[in-house]
């Protein structure tokens, strides 16, 4: 691409991270796709960014159709090609947005797997045991639950983050925003189990002391990947089956605290959604549960 082009897109990044405060990992997803759509105008003989025109944006929406990509997928670039066209006219650098009026595809709505209350406790005795490295995994499978949290904002978890007077945990969600989550008795009772009775130290092993709150067995701050291997190990060893996976863990406290009658707001505040869109998806779950209830203990069902 030309000069124009690339500085167009340095600004609509630099714009990302300061005026809308967009995560690294959003924003990385946002050059991917531009990235894309530089390399088919390219191939089409477009050389600028404002020589775009609708019936290009067409084509390249076919052309995505073509690759058979995934609804979702296809959305995404889509309204990233829009956002950055927005803010090229906000910023003057063109004169019309080509993807304005592009019509993105309707995903269906997924409703989340999640895991029963039984399922969970059979999670949580298969932590049951006295060593540091089943304290510890105790530790983080109850604040996982006890929060919804996600993985990655659980690993940058520190020692400094948690109120014990209050029960409460600071996390740093996406976007670089933060919210106070609390925690009940259980993740309470097995936090103060693995900071102060020992378990952490003992994975310490007298290395350069960090203040993150879960460690590995080596003694250093524990990673995202890190969780999910270990809660993947967790639920084998629970012997759970059909398609499980981590994430499924904050599915399951949405939807139990909507079962239990949770209002949505304090749920959608709870996950850190921006949208409430984000959380109604649970109740789509919650309905289930109800028809369920329902057929099974109604007279007349």
């Amino acid at each position: 691409m030309n000069k124009f082009s690339d500085e167009s897109v340095y600004s609509f990044i630099e714009y990302l991270q300061i005026e809308r405060n967009y995560s690294d990992y959003t924003i990385n997803f946002y050059k991917k796709d531009i990235e894309q759509f530089a390399l088919f105008m390219n191939a089409q003989g477009i050389k600028s960014f404002s020589d775009v025109e609708y019936v290009d944006a067409r084509l390249f929406v076919t052309e995505l159709y073509n690759k058979k990509l995934a609804r979702a997928s296809a959305s995404r670039k889509i309204s990233c090609l829009r956002s950055f066209y927005k803010f090229l006219l906000r910023e003057e650098l063109v004169k019309e947005n080509p993807f304005a009026l592009v019509i993105q595809p309707k995903a269906g709505v997924k409703i989340p797997n999640f895991f029963y209350e039984e399922e969970m406790n059979v999670l949580f005795e298969a932590c049951m045991d006295s060593t540091p490295l089943s304290i510890r995994n105790l530790a983080l499978l109850e604040l996982l639950y006890a929060t919804g949290i996600r993985v990655s904002e659980c690993a940058n978890i520190q020692l400094k983050d948690l109120d014990f007077d209050f029960s409460t945990i600071l996390v740093k969600g996406k976007g670089r925003k933060e919210r106070y989550v609390p925690f009940g008795s259980f993740a309470f009772d097995a936090l103060q189990t693995y900071i102060h009775h020992g378990a952490r130290n003992e994975l310490m092993k007298g290395q350069e002391t960090h203040q993150y709150l879960f460690v590995n067995s080596r003694g250093g701050p524990l990673t995202a990947s890190g969780i999910s291997h270990i809660l993947k190990k967790v639920i084998e060893s629970a012997s759970l089956t059909g398609k499980i996976h981590p994430h499924m863990i904050r599915h399951s406290f949405a939807t139990h605290l909507l079962n239990n009658g949770a209002d949505m707001r304090t749920v959608q505040e709870l996950l850190g959604h921006s949208h409430l869109s984000s959380t109604q998806v649970y109740t789509h779950v919650t309905k289930e549960h109800l028809r369920k209830t329902y057929m099974n203990h109604h007279p007349r069902a």
